[in-house]
């Protein structure tokens, strides 16, 4: 039966609304399965048995990787080592970018534009020129490299994001609740845990999980700054000449896995918080 023209002239037309309509959760959705690829790649692998040593075609299932994810040597030394230089890093980054952001938001001094200018130097400065600028003021100063070079470089990285990450929380803050806990005898330090920590904290809890994750996974710095010191970053790239085992896919997958349980469980939280401040 032939379908009448006005009918088959509107088809495409409902399409076209459709797309126009849609357009953006389309071209989102599609940005988000491109940044999840590689990671589900990566599961994947995870299962595989390959018969050489580079864990790159698909040979077989198995589960070897995950039932002894420490056989192949110092890879959950130098694993244990990021985890450590990330957790110092992230709290030593948070404590003194969560000062400084007070300091940038709510006092005026003189050398405040130039300090402004300096915290945002490290995030658009390349890395490799940070790396090289720290890496030279350690051996100027007669600095052995290893850990406490690392830990020192990666706080002073973390800094900038910290900050960036806070001080847009504090300057948003309404500054009548703080007065407002001040006018009911509150302490200064009453008002400050009572009243200006809480505000804060989304913001301070942001800097943290971005300063440990770009501790974790750094390189080009570490790389510099390490000395004969070998972190999780460094011992993938150099099994990547030698060959690829599968248990870093096993660990890549459990840091992933552990990210998205964080994120479901911080949104779970919001979303909670936000029914129990309705009812």
């Amino acid at each position: 039966m032939a379908v009448p023209e006005s009918t088959a002239a509107r088809t495409p037309r409902k399409g076209l609304r459709w797309l126009r309509r849609n357009i953006i959760t389309i071209v989102g959705l599609g940005t988000l399965a491109y940044l999840i690829l590689p990671n589900i790649v990566v599961m994947v692998f995870s299962f595989n048995k390959p018969n050489g040593r580079f864990n790159y075609q698909w040979q077989r299932f198995s589960t070897d990787g995950w039932t002894d994810p420490c056989g192949v040597a110092d890879l959950c030394g130098s694993l244990g080592l990021s985890l450590q230089i990330a957790i110092w890093a992230t709290v030593g980054a948070t404590v003194l970018g969560t000062m400084i952001s007070f300091a940038l938001a709510r006092y005026r001094f003189r050398a405040r534009a130039g300090v402004n200018t300096l915290i945002f130097l490290p995030m658009a400065m390349p890395e490799v020129v940070m790396a090289a600028s720290l890496a030279t003021l350690f051996l100027n100063m007669g600095i052995d490299f290893g850990f406490w070079t690392i830990l020192i470089a990666h706080i002073m990285f973390c800094l900038s994001f910290v900050v960036t990450a806070v001080k847009a929380r504090v300057m948003s803050m309404d500054p009548r609740l703080e007065q407002a806990a001040q006018d009911l005898y509150a302490s200064p330090l009453q008002t400050f845990l009572r009243v200006t920590l809480p505000i804060a904290a989304p913001g301070i809890a942001a800097g943290a999980l971005l300063s440990f994750a770009l501790s974790f996974d750094d390189f080009i710095i570490t790389n510099f700054n390490a000395g004969s010191t070998v972190t999780f970053p460094m011992f993938v790239w150099g099994s990547a000449q030698r060959g690829t085992p599968v248990q870093i896919n096993v660990i890549g997958t459990a840091m992933f896995l552990v990210a998205v349980l964080c994120v479901l469980v911080g949104q779970l939280a919001g979303n909670r918080r936000k029914r129990s401040k309705r009812s």
